[in-house]
């Protein structure tokens, strides 16, 4: 069924509430995504009706269950435009990033090869490769920003180099919410020879990702980020890529044959899904994706930018708030990231939360990002499908009121 993105919102149960008297405006999106109807209904019906294991029983349930898992796989490789066997079920993005890092790139890196990732990344996509850099003598290199928060791609270009092994980038930053050109990025790694991974939890759910055009050879995201269950997330890899890289979790399922002494593994993406997976999650995951489907990426891109341009437009009319990241519009998602001078982030969030608005504050799991703005902690706003002008509003207006509390 075709949904309709101006009554979006009806669908989210969770949003038909109240919070210190106010109605809900939940502005955290990029943090985790609120759930509707169609996927509190498919956990449902998977636990009342189809709960069993997969991919092991040969009775009636357990081959539902199993269909209805690989079905979703499918359904994956067809939402981002890769294969089945393409496609593997991690328990998020941050796990994905992890299995690349050591299952696949700690095998190859040799001392003083070179990784390049971006200064704006998430915890998830710079914890792993300092440690992959650590454990291999690798070194690890930072592509810087400009002042518009955009990465500098002559800097990047300087960097490229022979000795570089390994790029790790996010698609959209979740601080600065830039839209990184990810195609030409990746164009510029493989010209030396580099293989490129993508971080794109706050990119899918906002708008389409194609693998083929892409063609990076790694690309991750999380389900409960695109309006699916927490616990599921998605690593796409090239299939030749998948061949060579190794699980670093161990259990049953993913064997061919095992004695011993050795182990032989299945091929990917089952090599992979050690023990018993995330069965409802994944299932969940693929009621979100139906329904992001029926609303259409067109209507979600321009509801979503209608949104942060609106409120980018009225926050910097607020006297002593400063946005960091690129101005509304091309590069820039759906979401805001500012400061009030004077007034701690986490002081911002509890006063505007009084009024019923949910906001992110602290350093967002981008330390270095906060070093290089110069600041400790930022309020960060973000929108999706569900919000609508109204919310925009009382973001503005539970902001006066901030000031005024804290007299700045």
């Amino acid at each position: 069924m075709v949904k309709n993105i101006a009554t979006a919102r009806n669908d989210f149960p969770i949003l038909n509430q109240q919070i210190n008297g106010e109605p809900l405006t939940y502005l955290d999106n990029a943090a985790t995504t609120q759930k509707p109807q169609v996927v509190i209904d498919a956990l449902t019906h998977y636990y009342e009706t189809d709960n069993a294991n997969i991919h092991r029983g040969v009775y009636t349930l357990a081959e539902r269950a199993t269909e209805a898992y690989e079905g979703v796989r499918q359904q994956v490789a067809n939402f981002i435009n890769a294969q089945t066997d393409e496609v593997i079920f991690t328990r998020g993005t941050t796990t994905s990033l992890n299995w690349v890092a050591l299952g696949f790139a700690r095998q190859l890196l040799q001392p003083n090869d070179e990784i390049i990732i971006t200064v704006m990344e998430h915890h998830s996509n710079l914890v792993p490769w300092q440690q992959v850099a650590l454990q291999t003598g690798a070194k690890l290199r930072y592509i810087e920003i400009d002042e518009h928060g955009e990465l500098d791609l002559t800097q990047y270009g300087e960097l490229l180099n022979p000795k570089t092994k390994f790029v790790a980038f996010t698609h959209v930053s979740n601080v600065l919410g830039t839209i990184n050109p990810v195609k030409q990025m990746t164009k510029m790694a493989h010209d030396v020879g580099a293989y490129v991974v993508i971080d794109g939890a706050q990119a899918v759910g906002h708008f389409s990702v194609d693998m083929t055009d892409l063609d990076c050879d790694f690309y991750a995201f999380s389900g409960h980020k695109v309006y699916g269950p927490t616990g599921i997330g998605v690593l796409y890899g090239k299939r030749e890529l998948l061949a060579e890289m190794n699980p670093v979790e161990f259990g049953g399922e993913m064997i061919n044959l095992v004695e011993r002494q050795t182990t032989d593994f299945k091929p990917a993406p089952a090599k992979f899904e050690a023990g018993t997976m995330p069965i409802a999650q994944a299932i969940g995951l693929g009621a979100a994706l139906d329904y992001l489907t029926s609303l259409g990426w067109s209507a979600i891109e321009e509801h979503e930018q209608s949104l942060v341009t609106a409120a980018y437009q009225q926050l910097n009319k607020i006297d002593g708030l400063t946005i960091y990241g690129p101005a509304a519009g091309p590069t820039r998602s759906a979401l805001i990231t500012f400061n009030l001078n004077g007034v701690h982030p986490h002081d911002v969030a509890t006063v505007l939360d009084t009024q019923g608005v949910a906001v992110r504050a602290g350093h967002h799991c981008a330390q270095p990002l906060m070093q290089t703005l110069g600041v400790s902690a930022t309020t960060r706003a973000s929108f999706g499908l569900y919000n609508n002008l109204a919310d925009v509003e009382r973001l503005i207006a539970a902001l006066v009121e901030t000031k005024e509390f804290f007299q700045v």
